[in-house]
Parts: C-alpha cells; sequence; structure tokens
C-alpha cells in the first residue's frame, strides 16, 4: 500500500470524518483549521466539527432517505454516526445530539488519533504555502471548509473553476432557556404520542399550542417584522429545506400550520382540543436546559425576534441562549466541476468534500468525507472502489454530484434521487418499498465490497 500524505483543509463534519476514516487506514492527515484565530459568524466554539444550526441529524428510520443515510453509514464505520450516537438527546423518531458534548467527542477523537497532526491556521488560497508539500504522487489535498469557507479561500476556489461560484442563504434558528417558558401553557408530548422514546409517553418535545386568534397575531407580527438585510451584491437563494421561517410565512397564513407549526396529532391539555397551530422545542443538550425552536430558522434582527416570539403563548417571558441568525452557503456546481472522485476537474489532486461539493445537511456532508477517504485509501492500495447502487442513499447522493441539469442545487439524501420503483405502488406503500430496494442493493453492494476487502 502506498500510504498517502493529505492536507485537510477544515476541521467541520466532512473534514473530520475524512481525516479519521484515512489515519484509521495508516495515511498521514494534516488537518487545517482556522478557529480559535478566526470563526465564520456561525461558529460559537473552538472545538471541531461544531453544528452551527439545528441539533438534529433528522429522521432515524430507515423508511426516510436520511435514515437510510444514518444506517449506511454505520456499517461503513462512520466515526461521526459513533459519536451522534453516544451524544443523543431524547427527539422522538429523529437523532439530535448534544451540540457541546458532540463537538468535544469529536475533536477528542480527531486529537487522539496518532495519524492525524492538528494545525490552527486559515488557508485563505489554493497557493497558500502550506499546501505546497501536499501537491505531488502520493500526496493529496482536501478542501471540506464547509458551506461557510473565508472569502479568500472561496475567491481563490472561484478563481480556479474559471466561472462564478454559487451560493444559496441559510438561516439558524433561536434556542430559548427552559427555565424562561411558562409551563402552565407549554406541555410535553410527541405527534399522536407515537413518537416518544420516554417509557412513559410523556414525549420528547415541549409544545406552545395557539388558538386562531394568537397564531393571528404572532403570524401578522411574523409578517412586519424587520428583517436582516442582505448585502447589495448579494441575491438571496434559500435553501428549500431551511427556509426562515418568515419567508414561509409570506406564502400565506397557512403555511406554517401545514408545515412546522402543524398541530395535527396534539391535543391542548388545557382545552382537550386540537390547537390552530403549535410550536414545538427540542431539547439541545443532555440535561434540557436549552431548547431549539422548532422549524424556526430565522433572518429576523435579535430585537424583533425577541418581540415576535414572546407573543407565542408559553414563551412571554422566553430568555434567548442564542438569537437565530442567517449566513451564506458556498457550493459549488459540482457536475461541471468535480470528476467522479470528487476531485477538481480543473486541478487533479484537489479534492472536495462536505456541503461545498453541493450536498446538503449534517449526514450528507460527513457521508461525503466517508466516501472521499475510503476511495482515496482504495486507490492507495491499487484497488478500484465501486461506487455503491445508485439505488442506495449514499449510491443515489454521490450520483447527485455527477448529473448535469440545468440550474444545479444542493440537495438532501431523499427518496427522490433515487430511481423509480418500476412498479405501481400506493402513496403510502412507496417509501417502504424504496426503502427495502435500498436495504438490499446497499447490502449486497457491501458484502461484495468486504469480500474484496475494499470496505
Amino acid at each position: 500500500m502506498q500510504k498517502l500524505s493529505i492536507a485537510l483543509v477544515g476541521g467541520g463534519l466532512a473534514g473530520c470524518e475524512c481525516a479519521l476514516r484515512l489515519a484509521r487506514s495508516g495515511h498521514e492527515v494534516v488537518l487545517f483549521e482556522q478557529k480559535p484565530h478566526h470563526r465564520s459568524q456561525a461558529h460559537v466554539n473552538d472545538d471541531l466539527a461544531e453544528l452551527v444550526c439545528s441539533n438534529s441529524l433528522r429522521s432515524d428510520e430507515v423508511t426516510s432517505g436520511v435514515g437510510l443515510l444514518k444506517a449506511e453509514m454505520r456499517a461503513l464505520g462512520s466515526r461521526f454516526m459513533e459519536a451522534a450516537d453516544a451524544c443523543r438527546v431524547p427527539a422522538g423518531k429523529a437523532l439530535a445530539v448534544d451540540r457541546e458534548a458532540f463537538a468535544r467527542r469529536m475533536s477528542q477523537m480527531v486529537e487522539a488519533e496518532g495519524n492525524i497532526r492538528l494545525v490552527r491556521h486559515q488557508v485563505q488560497s489554493l497557493d497558500d504555502a502550506v499546501l505546497e508539500p501536499f501537491k505531488g504522487e502520493g500526496r493529496a489535498i482536501i478542501l471540506a471548509a464547509g458551506p461557510m469557507a473565508s472569502e479568500g479561500l472561496s475567491a481563490s476556489l472561484a478563481s480556479v473553476l474559471g466561472e462564478k461560484h454559487c451560493y444559496f442563504y441559510d438561516a439558524i434558528a433561536p434556542i430559548v432557556w427552559t427555565h424562561s417558558l411558562n409551563m402552565d401553557v407549554v406541555f410535553r408530548a410527541s405527534r399522536y404520542g407515537q413518537e416518544s422514546g420516554d417509557a412513559e409517553g410523556e414525549g420528547d418535545y415541549l409544545n406552545c399550542p395557539m388558538s386562531r386568534e394568537e397564531y393571528d397575531i404572532f403570524y401578522q407580527a411574523l409578517l412586519d417584522a424587520q428583517k436582516v438585510a442582505a448585502h447589495e451584491f448579494e441575491q438571496e437563494k434559500h435553501f428549500e429545506g431551511c427556509m426562515p421561517v418568515e419567508a414561509l410565512a409570506e406564502r400565506g397564513p397557512r403555511t406554517l400550520t401545514f408545515g412546522p407549526l402543524k398541530p395535527v396529532g396534539f391535543v391542548d391539555p388545557r382545552t382537550g382540543r386540537r390547537p390552530w397551530a403549535i410550536l414545538q422545542l427540542r431539547a439541545e443538550n443532555a440535561n434540557s436546559d436549552t431548547c431549539n425552536l422548532v422549524g424556526c430558522q430565522t433572518k429576523l434582527t435579535q430585537g424583533e425576534q425577541g418581540r415576535v416570539f414572546r407573543l407565542v403563548p408559553g414563551l412571554e417571558n422566553v430568555e434567548f441562549a442564542r438569537f437565530g441568525s442567517m449566513h451564506r452557503n458556498t457550493y459549488v456546481n459540482a457536475p461541471q466541476i468535480l470528476a467522479e472522485d470528487l476531485s477538481l476537474k480543473a486541478m487533479p489532486g484537489v479534492y472536495l468534500a462536505g456541503q461545498i461539493t453541493g450536498v446538503e445537511g449534517y449526514v450528507e456532508s460527513a457521508a461525503s468525507g466517508l466516501w472521499l477517504a475510503m476511495l482515496l485509501d482504495a486507490r492507495a492500495r491499487g484497488i478500484a472502489l465501486p461506487r455503491p447502487p445508485v439505488e442506495s442513499a449514499l449510491g443515489a447522493l454521490l450520483n447527485h454530484l455527477s448529473t448535469p441539469v440545468k440550474r444545479f442545487q444542493p440537495s438532501n439524501a431523499h427518496f427522490g434521487l433515487m430511481p423509480e420503483l418500476g412498479e405501481r405502488a400506493r402513496k403510502k406503500d412507496r417509501k417502504a418499498l424504496y426503502s427495502a430496494r435500498a436495504l438490499e442493493s446497499f447490502g449486497n453492494w457491501f458484502e461484495e465490497a468486504k469480500t474484496a476487502g475494499l470496505v
């Protein structure tokens, strides 16, 4: 086996997952992380693998695309999934983590790995002198700087690509202190009482019920509230899966009640009836002293966030641990820019991993880093590693990055990325059929790859 010497830029989810897999396979990795000397607008602590948006990794059920992807990553020995499972907090059928414990655990994994050297340095350009030793045979440069790559590195990448890089805006939901909630109004429950991991069925979410009149007041305040404006030279392009709550509200008064504030499956203990709308809160950490306002990512100014969200029953005197915010996410037109092995067509030997490739989401970012590490390791051993089948979650996600389209957009893992079933099925049965096919196809690929010593 040829031992690789690799420079990995960015200590986020993709960077840490990639570095840990490469190091475990015997390769030498220098991991460049800009914190604590430099931080993006969204980062708040010095640990690696910081979760800057929600603390939820979304559904853990294999009848969802991201749940399937998690299952596949666990089978492939993902350290990201190992840390996430160890830092789990109650979230019903979703996998949510104590974000501080998770980042701390990932940091400890990296620091304990003998084949990883962590260097606190901001790489501002592909021409940075620290990258020079990693160019040539047996060497590689991996950019996993994340969607909030520095202006300098983003500009350097754009100049290499010969075209303007793409971007979209991402919003973060507020976090509040649990002790400041009005528990005379707020009640604990999960939708239909079926999503709780609690043995007594109390539910994993705290819920703020709204009558129609209360919702109408909140809704109008949301529409009228002052927003943080984008820079003059930037056009706002929101990712559909992380729309600001006020942008959703602009689509109509019932958009929220059929979306993040959907009341179906809940009964207000005070009235014995289903509320008109419901705002859910999810625990942020293991001791549940802070909560995330589920689905309420926002670009409202901080003062307006306090005013508007305190109109929600149960949040009248709520104290904010962190206000919501907005930031620009950078990604490339992957089908045009990247080769099959995630290297830059314009600069072989330089690879991309994480959200900058055009995958969207924590799990998807880590998955791309894991796959790239596996691919480079197999190549170093003189072995061709075939992609997982496109019917699987990982295979479908990788296929998304190599399929040319008129307007490339970032994507989560979902069944729409997979081939059609090829059979007529009732709508309620389709997810189960997609899932069963994915599990079988990935299982067959995994067994063959394992027998060949590829995984």
